[in-house]
């Protein structure tokens, strides 16, 4: 069997590229112009500008990285970001269940605090009924560590034996939180939501369909995971179709395109007006009323106590 990285023309310059893009397990091509660039440079000695690495370059790179990864039953795959249309390239295994690879930089009650965070963004409040928002806030995420607590002890003898099983504070969290987000697991959004990032879905997507799409006990199908019709892959931003029983989910970067081809803006499945006014993704949350009335409360006691504090201050003056 060939060695690893070995092979007719493979050079020292893929060698050093797969080593980079193993250190980060996520690039674009932003990203991944200096790295090539240096590579190239050092391999054709004479200097290479990032400025003019071309994504055929890293398709180049990236096919000849994948035939040493398949032995080692993993591939770097490509997928656009929901929001910005970037291209972003991700390192997935292709075998194993994609969750036990966190074992081995992750506590057993991390591992238990991120399938729970899955369960919570997929089979919980954020995606039931109309909010299809598949992301969960920062306070939320805290609570979901106390509740895996109280799940892990609090019933029966046995359990009652181990009060520290799972116990993750609010600390505890907030530290793994900036983890996942800083090893490309998760996005965190300026309003503080945290959702699954491209990584992750490409990651994830089969093992996400197998554990949420099924069946009621009445055997209708449940599909917490849903498709863009446009582009047929997984969808976690985007838009919805304003009739609540249409499963017509599109992506905000590929909606513009489809309905131009379309000619018309009306539902593909159902015919419905597609008004735009009903999301998928962090805005199911911020866009409604009850979300925004809470801010406009939580902005008027901050003013109220910052105007307090002020008084307390030309008291004690």
């Amino acid at each position: 069997m060939e060695a690893f990285g070995a092979g007719p023309g493979y050079t020292d310059a893929n060698r050093a590229f797969l080593q980079a893009f193993l250190a980060r397990s996520v690039l674009t091509l932003d990203t991944a112009r200096p790295i090539i660039a240096a590579c190239s440079s050092f391999q054709e000695r004479r200097e290479m500008l990032p400025q003019d690495v071309t994504v055929e370059d890293l398709n180049d790179y990236i096919a000849d990285a994948n035939r040493r990864l398949s032995p080692l039953d993993l591939e770097i795959r490509s997928t656009f970001h929901q929001q910005t249309r970037e291209r972003v390239y991700a390192l997935v295994n292709t075998t194993s269940d994609p969750l036990t690879q966190l074992a081995t930089t992750y506590t057993p009650d991390e591992i238990a605090f991120v399938k729970n965070l899955l369960d919570a963004m997929f089979d919980g409040q954020n995606n039931k009924g109309r909010r299809e928002a598949m992301c969960i806030s920062g306070i939320d995420a805290i609570q979901v560590g106390r509740t895996q607590n109280r799940r892990q002890t609090g019933d029966g003898d046995e359990n009652a034996t181990q009060p520290t099983a799972g116990v993750l504070n609010g600390k505890d969290v907030e530290t793994l939180l900036q983890k996942l987000v800083d090893e490309g697991w998760l996005d965190k959004s300026r309003a503080g939501f945290y959702s699954l990032s491209p990584r992750a879905l490409m990651e994830l997507k089969g093992w996400l369909v197998d554990t949420y799409n099924d069946e009621d006990e009445d055997g209708n199908k449940r599909e917490k995971v849903k498709f863009c019709h446009a582009c047929k892959d997984i969808i976690t931003v985007g838009q919805r179709c304003a009739n609540r029983e249409c499963a017509c989910r599109i992506h905000d970067i590929c909606k513009t395109n489809f309905f131009r081809v379309q000619r018309n803006e009306r539902c593909p499945l159902c015919t419905t007006r597609w008004d735009g006014e009903h999301f998928v993704g962090e805005r199911a949350i911020t866009a409604s009323d009850s979300y925004r009335t809470g801010r406009r409360r939580s902005g008027a006691q901050n003013r109220h106590r910052s105007h307090a504090n002020e008084d307390d201050n030309d008291q004690d003056g």
